[in-house]
């Protein structure tokens, strides 16, 4: 199993409660939090994209070069890049660190304009995905690559440097692992064909289910080349020393998160995952043993809209019952997160496995 951290690199300090203090952003500040998942029993970190932020895959070197052990996961976006580049500059960095390069491909919402990009249905979006997941793969295992899609295209390409491969026969690693998420029909295919791990919000166990079983059916529906998919849990963890003091904490941030942000940010009602976990607070405030869903209420989006809450066994009772349907990796957050990475590197994933 996998167990990340999630590194926040964004210009503005406080992101969803964190610590703002000065030099945030810096290297010192980010390379001392990507010691830690090494020092606390993770395997590395994500690091979001996204128009805005400093630049992922930059932030992603940095750290790597300053690291041992730590795997960055870095999250890209088809359309930012084109997938030649990419894959040149992905194998070089995967090389450099000894095979330590992991990949989030994100195809969701983004200021597209800023950086010359465009797009058009969610169909279309998905397209260009898997077009792009597609010829990531073939130059990074094949020499004199020629690809002629709808969106992209090469002659005679190969990539200099390769990434590092294993042949381990429970664990092959033929390139970096490419993460991908969406809840969409869409989305799923592409999934189901070209990822390597599908990721899922925190969504009940019914939900988790239900999703990894119409994988499953599209796998041997679309005809999946690939080692069969992998299944992640993206989620916030907030863990105290007793049951009674989590919740204490939990409900006391979703107050303030109330008195300071106000009801959700409406820009999230597109995206078809983001829609479902704002859906869950219809069926109740709290889901399974200790899914706090009222996050989503008042401007939690994206990871942060559901928290699973308790102490260390609570929470490690709720992710082994993830792991008993499939998940095999777990990317794990909350604020301030230098606070937390310690302390859930140190009270829970002992815990789990």
């Amino acid at each position: 199993m996998t167990f990340l951290w999630y590194i926040p690199n964004q210009v503005d300090p406080g992101h969803r409660g964190d610590d703002a203090i000065q030099g945030h952003n810096g290297i010192e500040r980010l390379t001392e939090l990507a010691r830690l998942t090494e020092d606390h029993g993770w395997g590395g970190a994500l690091i979001g994209t996204g128009w805005g932020r400093p630049d992922t895959f930059t932030v992603a070197t940095a750290l790597a070069a300053r690291t041992t052990t730590f795997q960055p996961l870095a999250a890209i976006r088809p359309g930012y890049w084109h997938p030649a580049h990419f894959a040149s500059a992905a194998s070089t960095l995967d090389q450099l660190t000894g095979g330590r390069l992991l990949i989030n491909i994100v195809s969701g919402q983004d200021n597209l304009a800023a950086y010359g990009d465009s797009e058009g249905d969610q169909p279309q979006r998905y397209a260009r995905t898997k077009e792009f997941l597609q010829l990531v793969r073939r130059l990074w295992t094949e020499e004199d690559v020629t690809f002629a899609g709808e969106y992209f295209s090469v002659t005679g390409s190969t990539v200099a440097t390769r990434p590092v491969v294993r042949e381990d026969p429970l664990n092959p690693r033929p390139h970096p692992r490419l993460y991908f998420g969406g809840a969409s029909d869409a989305a799923q295919r592409v999934a189901a064909t070209d990822a390597d791990v599908q990721l899922f919000w925190g969504e009940p166990l019914d939900g988790v289910a239900a999703r990894i079983a119409r994988l499953r059916e599209l796998e041997s529906e679309l005809g999946r080349e690939h080692p069969p998919l992998e299944f992640g849990l993206r989620i916030t963890t907030l863990v105290r020393d007793t049951t009674e003091e989590a919740w204490a904490d939990a409900e006391a941030k979703v107050a303030k998160m109330a008195e300071t942000h106000g009801s959700r940010d409406a820009r999230w009602f597109n995206a078809v995952g983001q829609q479902r976990l704002l859906d869950l607070a219809e069926r109740g405030e709290v889901l399974d043993d200790n899914l706090y869903t009222a996050p989503g209420k008042y401007g939690g989006g994206g990871a942060g809209t559901t928290w699973l809450v308790g102490s260390p066994g609570d929470v490690a009772k709720s992710l082994n019952k993830y792991r008993d349907l499939g998940i095999t990796h777990f990317i794990l957050s909350d604020t301030p997160y230098r606070e937390e990475l310690i302390r859930i590197g140190d009270q829970l994933l002992p815990l789990l496995g």
